[in-house]
């Protein structure tokens, strides 16, 4: 079984920002992701891939998944970008703009051609009209790890006002879902721009887990602890997946399928979601031990 990777705070990091390169370090995130695209200007890309290439090979950024967002290959840079990246130690690649499954399959060849290891995954963005009609192809692609909303550039093409709760993405965010789980993909929702909003993000970090999201997508290190707390199990559920885990164990030697925990019916899909919810709060260090899911 794949060991459990939380992704509850995944922090975009410029690139062409040496300061933050460094920092990132320090920071509490579940994940990063290495900036090439929107945070780089033209003139600045090249600078932008040399000192991402050196702080991954400088390492030091201990558990956390490292990922590194790309230019699309249909811009001036997205070739370099793949070769520059392509067998470094990361985790993944981020694909922007996918609109169709085609475009991350073009990203797969030219990581072959490049030496790149079978286990760099892919990671795809979709936010755009076209990649919210064509999610559910585009998640059956082979290679891909997780979905990330570009929630502002979905938000402008549909032309929706700003809003926290994001009025006029329900169908878009509640679609990508969907298709990440239909699957086996984890699922991040889309940043939060304003700065000084703290409720606002704190109001979006709840909506996006109840809608089924697995973590958030930040601009600054100020985001981190509210998302790792939104995202990470309270004390109850923990408490309750430990019942219900200890319940389908003692129905599994029973030799029974389902069981009743305080009334309710326990089947072997609460027994998994259970495991999960545990091996989230071992990750996130509310729980002493590490799980597997």
């Amino acid at each position: 079984m794949q060991t459990f990777r939380p992704r509850r705070s995944v922090l975009y990091v410029p690139g062409a920002n040496q300061r933050a390169l460094d920092k990132a370090r320090e920071l509490d995130a579940d994940g990063l992701i290495f900036d090439l695209e929107d945070s780089a200007a033209p003139g600045a890309k090249q600078r932008a891939r040399e000192q991402v290439r050196r702080a991954l090979l400088a390492g030091n950024f201990g558990t956390r998944e490292l990922v590194v967002r790309i230019n699309g290959l249909d811009t001036p840079w997205g070739e370099a970008d793949l070769a520059a990246v392509a067998q470094l130690a990361i985790d993944a690649v981020l694909l922007p703009k996918v609109d169709a499954p085609s475009q991350l399959a073009a990203v797969t060849a030219r990581l072959k051609v490049a030496g790149a290891p079978p286990e760099l995954m892919l990671w795809a963005m979709i936010e755009t009209p076209r990649g919210v009609l064509a999610v559910g192809a585009i998640a059956a692609t082979p290679r891909l790890r997780c979905l990330v909303v570009g929630a502002e550039d979905l938000a402008a093409a549909l032309r929706v006002p700003p809003s926290n709760l994001r009025d006029g993405l329900g169908a878009a965010l509640e679609r990508t879902v969907l298709a990440a789980r239909a699957h086996g993909l984890d699922v991040l929702d889309g940043v939060h721009t304003n700065l000084n909003d703290d409720d606002g993000l704190r109001a979006q970090c709840a909506q996006g887990r109840a809608l089924g999201f697995d973590g958030k997508t930040l601009i600054h290190p100020g985001q981190i602890a509210a998302a790792n707390q939104a995202f990470t199990p309270d004390p109850e559920a923990v408490a309750r997946a430990r019942a219900i885990v200890a319940a389908g164990a003692r129905a599994e030697r029973r030799g029974d399928g389902v069981t009743v925990l305080d009334g309710r019916l326990v089947e072997r899909l609460h027994v998994t979601e259970a495991r999960r919810i545990l091996a989230l709060a071992a990750a996130a260090r509310t729980e002493p031990d590490t799980r597997r899911s």
